[in-house]
């Protein structure tokens, strides 16, 4: 598996002590599993992926997003990768 096909192939987690017995079943996703930490590694990604199917993004364009978290982080991987 290269590093965006790990992207959202998190693992999933029933809580079970948190909620009442007898009423809905809940899970999470850890998404702390991803490459950069952050869930805005499936944004980048999915952002990323739709920009080149449709032409929007080339091969050698310049990405460029003015953040100050995780959204650069996350693009910066993908744009990487």
């Amino acid at each position: 598996m290269d590093i965006l096909q790990a992207i959202g192939n998190t693992s999933l987690v029933r809580l079970r002590k948190v909620v009442p017995e007898g009423s809905a079943q809940v899970f999470v996703k850890l998404e702390g599993e991803n490459r950069t930490g952050s869930m805005k590694d499936r944004m980048a990604l999915a952002a990323i992926s739709r920009a080149e199917e449709d032409g929007r993004l080339k091969s050698g364009d310049t990405v460029f997003e003015c953040t100050g978290g995780s959204t650069g982080t996350s693009l910066a991987l993908v744009c990487r990768s």
